[in-house]
């Protein structure tokens, strides 16, 4: 993985004038049908929360779908294991050792802290090359207006939640469409009433791709199912209230006294059945327009399950066989599933072994666009392995992660082995757990003791794969070269 005489450059005005290395023959030439791209990223859906991934409480034949005729990756990883870091990972192509948000970090009104101006970003390397871009859902990465607004970092068009935290309420008072505010006076997030934000966000998708169908597009859905408030309309939810055995709980949601008689169970179950219900949809309108077969579909997650709000993810083993949650360096909350369905290109049914990370989405992306050059950063292209072209395929040495919160963890992929540090804010050189995923997926034994060598390369990818950020100081060291 190339050290960054990239770190100065990414995140800088530099860093998009290095799309000018872009041949001009693929620059602005909306003529060339290269694929449209679909990109589905859902919202703390566990590595289990699908059939296609072993997950028997409910069913998700649509989304299986993808994996049916197209291909399922085992070993896929998102960049964080929590939202705002994993989504910048994502849009980057950096892990958040290098990349500029790696926390939760909100702002006032509303928002997150923002990407900076002259980001390269997927969007705007696929805006270059022709594509129309337009993102649905969930943002996260700049409040309104700031540098780090969607519309400043390559998108044509977007709708849906700019801040992360007002996304946590399904009958939110208000969206944006790009710098517009759209009031949404009859909805009530405390009674959880009016309009179901999901769909309205769905439709606006699925006008976008039927408005693009004669050029290429990327159409980029982060959507905020099934993240926690656990609120689904009673068309998706009826269906699943007498099919687990669970009581109705009342929530108070106010000192005013209002709140919510629901099922936590039944409510998930209902929001992953919904979100499956619009990739049939989704796929149908692909064939109604007759741009099914050059039109990649991309499924994903942005980590590990949540146990917020009353989910449940032991009852549905939502982790599958892995170990850990949302907020855990440990499998269960860093590795997710990935589908990749392109009908005149992905052989149907393929299961892939290939590990690989959000940041490799960039590079891969651009790859599938047709783009030759890109600034070097930690991703690596994975468009071999959907080609079936296995011996052209670039691997990762490692792949490496950090984590802000409850004390600071960092990870370390490399081959088999991973390995995990705890408390890594107050000691960087404190103990690191051993796991060789091989024999034990389940990260169950630590075995660093009869390892000291594998423990001691860990040690030093932990060490030069991390960046001081001002913005998010990790180690105490960071904080005091800040000070």
């Amino acid at each position: 993985m190339p050290q960054l005489t990239r770190r100065q450059f990414v995140g800088t005005a530099a860093s998009a004038a290095a799309l000018m290395m872009l041949p001009d023959a693929l620059a602005g030439q909306p003529a060339l049908r290269w694929p449209n791209i679909v990109f589905i990223l859902a919202d703390d859906l566990g590595y289990g929360d699908l059939g296609c991934y072993g997950q028997t409480k409910f069913q998700t034949p649509n989304i299986d779908r993808l994996a049916a005729e197209g291909m399922r990756f085992t070993q896929h990883y998102a960049g964080s294991t929590v939202c705002a870091p994993s989504r910048c990972s994502l849009m980057t192509g950096l892990h958040t050792g290098h990349c500029q948000i790696r926390g939760n970090k909100g702002v006032e009104p509303e928002g997150q802290w923002p990407l900076k101006q002259g980001t390269v970003t997927i969007a705007l390397m696929l805006k270059q090359a022709g594509c129309v871009t337009g993102a649905f859902g969930k943002w996260g990465l700049g409040s309104p207006g700031s540098t780090g607004d969607p519309n400043r970092q390559g998108f044509d068009h977007f709708f849906g939640y700019n801040c992360q935290t007002l996304a946590h309420k399904y009958y939110q008072r208000h969206l944006w469409r790009n710098q517009e505010k759209v009031l949404l006076p009859q909805n009530d997030p405390e009674k959880q009433k009016g309009q179901y934000c999901h769909d309205l966000i769905m439709n606006e998708a699925l006008r976008f791709i039927r408005a693009h169908k004669n050029r290429p597009f990327f159409a980029f859905l982060p959507v905020t199912i099934p993240h926690a408030e656990l609120s689904v309309p009673e068309d998706s939810l009826s269906k699943y209230k007498d099919k687990f055995l669970e009581q109705k709980r009342f929530q108070p949601n106010n000192e005013k006294g209002y709140g919510s008689q629901y099922w936590p169970r039944a409510a998930f179950a209902a929001m992953v059945d919904r979100l499956d219900g619009n990739v049939g949809q989704l796929l149908a309108l692909l064939k109604e327009l007759q741009i099914d077969d050059n039109t990649v579909v991309l499924f994903s997650s942005d980590n590990g399950p949540h146990r917020e709000g009353g989910s449940d993810p032991d009852f549905f083993h939502s982790s599958g066989p892995l170990r850990g949650y949302k907020r855990d360096v440990y499998e269960g909350g860093i590795r997710v599933p990935l589908l990749v369905r392109w009908p005149s290109r992905i052989t149907a049914g393929i299961t892939s072994g290939h590990v690989c990370a959000f940041w490799d989405m960039l590079p891969t992306l651009a790859g599938l666009a047709g783009l030759k050059q890109i600034p070097q950063m930690d991703g690596l292209s994975f468009v071999p392995t959907l080609l079936n072209k296995p011996t052209e395929q670039t691997q990762h040495e490692h792949l490496y992660w950090e984590f802000h919160e409850q004390g600071g963890k960092q990870a370390v992929r490399m081959g088999s082995w991973k390995g995990v540090r705890l408390n890594a804010m107050k000691n960087s050189d404190g103990p690191i757990e051993l796991y060789d995923l091989i024999r034990d997926v389940g990260e169950q034994t630590n075995i660093a003791e009869r390892h000291p060598e594998i423990v001691d390369r860990m040690a030093c990818i932990m060490k030069q794969e991390h960046q001081t950020s001002e913005t998010f100081p990790f180690f105490v060291r960071d904080e005091q070269q800040s000070m």
